[in-house]
């Protein structure tokens, strides 16, 4: 058990851990990695990082498919500005009716984008429901089916909404690794990231598969990184650097970072992230802290008020 401020001491090392998903997949027999991009807020980049984790596994030669199951409100395809033919709904629908002759290819839209490079990358997503009505009558027991039949690819990447719904406990279930992600700026967010991380362990999920990732980590805040593994009793395990504009490009363009910011500290770490789930060597990332005039504020704030770190 862990202390109420103690960090779990089990907590399994960085270096340890770019290994674990193959060791999954030896362990259990699956043929697919599963990651699963879960927050407990909106407006965390989780779908901007589903999208581009999954762009860069396909820049490094893996099979991918990504799955939206974010049913009422998911963001995939317009990003990718897709127009799917079939999406989960349709495939649910035809599961239902003839599992004998449904194949999961018939409900896969293709995407493909040049890099910066010219490398032609290519990756498949399944789309959500077209309407909230669509979504309401999908059941979760045929969407763990679906994403069963998706053993042929070598990474699928769900992503998920923010709640801890019926749906995504199970494809948490299903999952080799979660990546649990927060943007720590405020104290509700803190609150909300350690409830949400105290849930997943109280599904006796293994430390190995809960993925702390923290976005915007160098962003302008009050609250430091060392403080939120403090209160929350975890390591990250990796810091997304602050970098709004070339998120921005990458959504207002509809395209992956590597093909509209492959230089960028974000497109970095994304793909650094994804080195370690394919067993790659890491890219060095700068990471620029706040201005000094900004810290200076921080500190005299903290001084006036009293507030000290959490940091030992």
């Amino acid at each position: 058990m862990k202390g109420q401020l103690g960090l779990r001491q089990s907590a399994t090392p960085k270096t340890q851990v770019h290994h674990a998903a193959t060791h999954a997949l030896q362990s259990d027999g699956r043929s697919s990695v599963i990651i699963s991009v879960f927050s407990t807020g909106s407006g965390i980049g989780k779908t901007v990082t589903a999208i581009n984790l999954a762009a860069s596994l396909a820049n490094y030669g893996h099979s991918v498919c990504l799955v939206d199951l974010d049913l009422q409100f998911g963001d995939v395809v317009n990003y990718l500005r897709l127009q799917p033919n079939r999406t989960l709904f349709d495939a649910c629908n035809d599961y239902k009716e003839d599992k004998k002759n449904f194949h999961i290819e018939d409900y896969l839209t293709p995407y493909t984008f040049e890099t910066a490079g010219g490398n032609e990358v290519s990756f498949d997503v399944i789309a959500p429901p077209k309407t909230i009505y669509d979504a309401y009558t999908i059941e979760v027991a045929v969407v763990e089916k679906i994403i069963k039949r998706l053993k042929n690819f070598e990474f699928v990447i769900c992503d998920l909404s923010a709640v801890f719904s019926a749906l995504n406990i199970a494809v948490l279930d299903l999952s080799t690794v979660v990546n649990f992600m927060g943007v720590i700026d405020f104290m509700p967010s803190v609150k909300n990231f350690k409830l949400g991380y105290d849930t997943l362990i109280a599904f006796n999920y293994p430390e190995s598969k809960i993925r702390l990732v923290e976005n915007r980590s160098n962003s302008q805040k009050l609250i430091s990184g060392s403080d939120v593994e403090r209160v929350v009793g975890a390591k990250f395990y990796y810091n997304f650097p602050n970098d709004f504009p070339s998120a921005s490009k990458s959504i207002r363009e509809g395209k992956p970072l590597l093909a509209v910011a492959p230089d960028s500290a974000l497109t970095r770490g994304i793909q650094s992230l994804a080195g370690m789930y394919s067993n790659r060597p890491q890219i060095e990332i700068e990471h620029v802290g706040a201005p000094s005039i900004f810290a200076s504020v921080v500190k005299f704030v903290k001084d006036l008020l009293g507030i000290k770190s959490l940091a030992r």
